[in-house]
């Protein structure tokens, strides 16, 4: 069940969304030693480069590192970039990239390394980074709203969206409640994750590009 999905059927609501930085102020302000900026964009992008770390099947402990590496490249590197729009294809491709070597690496220690180009930022592949970025992005949005809800709300929500999907019968029998009172009970819970100011600016910005609340739950 995604959010796209279920747009319709939750009420509206008042939501003043946040204007978040652009990504070039940010770069800008970043490599002129602010520190703010710089924690931003960690927070930003930190959900793409994992999701695509979590792509390549790896586990935690070797995610952790490509992280790392990708940011300590970037720090390295930031005083390069000729274009700050197009960070966020540098930083899926540099850990594409990194994922590979990690991978490689496990199957022969002596695989080399590889220098990003930073001052030619890769254009190729430029749909597949946004898809990616926008999936963590609303991700890491849905995560944030869900883990605001009250604990019933979250466990209803857990409910909904399991695989496979609970009965109404099953949901009354565990949270106590009549099998007539989920569906308002329902569009109540979602319209508080709509509210959200993380996921209020993504739908807000386009509604389609909502990820999937299962992974969420």
């Amino acid at each position: 069940m995604s959010v796209e999905a279920t747009c319709t059927e939750i009420p509206d609501g008042p939501a003043e969304s946040p204007v978040a930085p652009a990504v070039s102020d940010l770069v800008t302000l970043a490599r002129n030693g602010d520190k703010q900026a710089w924690d931003a964009l960690v927070e930003r992008y930190a959900p793409l480069i994992w999701s695509i770390c979590r792509r390549h099947r790896l586990d935690d402990a070797d995610a952790g590192d490509v992280g790392q590496s990708v940011w300590l490249r970037l720090v390295d590197q930031l005083d390069k970039i000729r274009d700050p729009a197009a960070l966020p294809g540098w930083l899926a491709t540099t850990t594409r990239r990194e994922c590979g070597w990690v991978l490689r690496t496990a199957q022969d220690p002596h695989a080399a390394g590889y220098s990003p180009d930073t001052q030619n930022m890769p254009d190729e592949q430029g749909v597949t980074a946004e898809q990616e970025l926008l999936a963590a992005e609303a991700h890491a949005a849905l995560r944030a709203a869900v883990s605001h809800l009250p604990p019933r709300d979250r466990q209803l929500i857990a409910m909904l969206t399991e695989d496979p999907p609970l009965s109404y019968a099953e949901i009354s029998a565990r949270l106590g409640i009549p099998v007539g009172s989920i569906g308002p009970y329902r569009g109540r819970c979602l319209g508080k994750l709509r509210r959200h100011p993380a996921v209020a600016a993504l739908i807000n910005a386009e509604c389609g590009d909502l990820s999937d609340v299962r992974r969420c739950a």
